[in-house]
C-alpha cells in the first residue's frame, strides 16, 4: 500500500545549512549559507519555513526555533565527491559520484581544448574565463556580432558556455558549436557537466538580452536513478526548473520549464492541482545563480521570503495523500570569498497533512535517502548499484 499518492520534492538550490566535516579539502571554512543569510540582514520573514522547522537546523538571527514544528527535519550529509549541481541531484536520486566534474573557473579553459573547438568549428574564441553572462555580453557581444568570432566563458559551475546572437550567428550554428564542444568535453581531464547555449538578441551595449532559447547539453547519469525505476513502473515524474536539464531528461515523463524561482513555485502550485501519480520534482535556481554566485545575502533573503509567501499556498493546496520535501543540494555562502559553491550540509523537511509526528530526524550520510524514500513509497526497488536508505517508515 502506498503512504502516499504524489510526492513533491522541492530543491532550494544552495541553502546549505552549515560546513560538513570535511568543508576544509574544499577551501570552505565556517560556512554557513543560511545562517550568514540570517547574519547579513536585519529582517527575515520566513513563518512558513519557520513553522515546518528550518530555524531549528541552524541559529538564525531574527527567527526562533519551533518547539513542535508541523515537519519532521533533519540534515543531510553529502557522500559523492564534490559540491556542485549536477553531483548533488544525482546523490539526491541514488548514484554517488566519486569523480568530481572538471571546473575551470580560476583559469578559464585549458590552451589545447581551445585549439580543438576553434579547430572543428572554424571559429575564434574570444572570453575563456569565468564571468557572468550579462557582464560578458556587455564587455564582448559587439566584437563577437562584429567579427564572427565565438564568446566562451564559464563560472563556478562545471559548466562550458557559448554566446551566440540569434540573428547574426544563428541558432543552428550555435548549437552546432555546442555539440562539438560536448564531444570535446567528454575528455576525462575536460569532462564538465553541463555545455550550455547562450542565445541573445541585441545589437550594441546596453541592448543585450538572453532569449529562452537557452540549450543544455548535460551528460547522461553513469546509471540508473529512482527516476528511471518510477518511470519505468508507469509512475508520473515532473520536473520543473532545470530538473530535465540535470538528468539530460533520463527518466523524465514531462518537464516544465521554468522563467525564475518564483514562476518556479507558482508551477509546482497549479501542477499540485491538477491530477497526477507520482513525483514531482522541482529546482529553483535563483537563489544559486542570482544570489549565492554574486555574494549577495540581501538578495538571496528576499529570495527565500518570496519562496515562503508561495510555500504557504503550496502547503493550502496539497492534499491528505500527498508528501512535501523540501532540501538542497549544495551551499553557497553568500558571505563566503570567491564566486563558487560552498561544501555544506543541506537542509531535510518532510511535510504531510496526513503526519501523527513530526520532530527532529538523525543527521544523514548521504542525500540518497530522498530518492530511496520516494522509491518505497510507490512499491519501486531502487537500481542497482544505487545508495541511500528509505525514511518512509520513520515519516508516520
Amino acid at each position: 500500500m502506498e503512504k502516499y499518492k504524489r510526492i513533491f520534492v522541492v530543491v532550494m538550490d544552495s541553502l546549505g545549512v552549515g560546513a560538513m566535516p570535511d568543508s576544509e579539502k574544499f577551501g570552505d571554512v565556517g560556512v554557513n549559507t543560511l545562517g550568514h543569510i540570517s547574519d547579513s540582514v536585519e529582517t527575515f520573514e520566513i513563518p512558513n519555513l519557520r513553522k515546518l522547522g528550518l530555524a531549528n537546523l541552524c541559529s538564525l538571527k531574527q527567527v526562533e526555533p519551533v518547539e513542535k514544528p508541523l515537519a519532521y527535519y533533519g540534515k543531510l550529509r553529502e557522500r559523492s565527491n564534490g559540491k556542485d549541481t549536477m553531483t548533488g541531484h544525482w546523490e539526491m536520486m541514488g548514484l554517488e559520484v566519486t569523480k568530481p566534474f572538471q571546473t575551470f573557473t580560476d583559469t578559464g579553459f585549458p590552451p589545447e581544448l581551445i585549439q580543438e573547438l576553434e579547430k572543428r568549428t572554424g571559429r575564434k574564441v574570444i572570453g575563456n574565463k569565468s564571468a557572468s553572462g550579462t557582464e560578458i555580453l556587455e564587455e564582448l557581444a559587439e566584437e563577437e556580432i562584429a567579427t564572427g568570432h565565438m564568446i566562451v566563458y564559464t563560472s563556478a559551475d562545471s559548466v562550458l558556455q557559448i554566446c551566440g546572437n540569434e540573428e547574426t550567428f544563428g541558432l543552428e550554428e550555435l548549437y552546432r558549436c555546442c555539440e562539438i564542444a560536448r564531444e570535446i568535453t567528454m575528455k576525462d581531464e575536460w569532462k564538465v557537466g553541463r555545455v550550455i547555449a547562450r542565445p541573445y538578441v541585441g545589437k550594441k551595449k546596453g541592448e543585450f538580452k538572453r532569449t529562452s532559447n537557452r540549450h543544455d547539453y548535460a551528460l547522461k547519469p553513469y546509471g540508473k536513478t529512482a527516476l528511471d525505476a518510477l518511470k519505468e513502473h508507469g509512475l508520473d515524474v515532473i520536473s520543473i526548473g532545470k530538473i530535465k536539464d540535470i538528468f539530460d531528461g533520463e527518466g523524465i515523463t514531462r518537464a516544465l520549464k521554468s522563467k525564475s524561482s518564483v514562476h518556479g513555485m507558482e508551477q509546482t502550485i497549479e501542477t499540485a492541482k491538477e491530477e497526477f501519480h507520482g513525483l514531482c520534482f522541482v529546482n529553483l535556481v535563483d537563489f544559486d545563480a542570482l544570489w549565492g554566485h554574486r555574494r549577495d545575502p540581501q538578495g538571496y533573503a528576499k529570495e527565500i521570503e518570496k519562496f515562503d509567501q508561495n510555500l504557504g499556498i503550496l502547503l493550502e493546496t496539497l492534499r491528505e495523500d500527498d508528501l512535501l520535501i523540501i532540501t538542497a543540494d549544495h551551499g553557497n555562502d553568500p558571505t563566503y570569498t570567491g564566486t563558487d559553491h560552498t561544501r555544506e550540509k543541506v537542509p531535510f523537511l518532510a511535510y504531510a497533512k496526513g503526519m501523527k509526528g513530526s520532530g527532529e530526524l538523525p543527521e544523514e550520510d548521504t542525500f540518497a535517502v530522498i530518492g530511496a524514500t520516494v522509491a518505497e513509497n510507490f512499491g519501486v526497488l531502487m537500481p542497482e548499484g544505487t545508495i541511500g536508505r528509505s525514511l518512509l517508515e520513520v515519516l508516520e
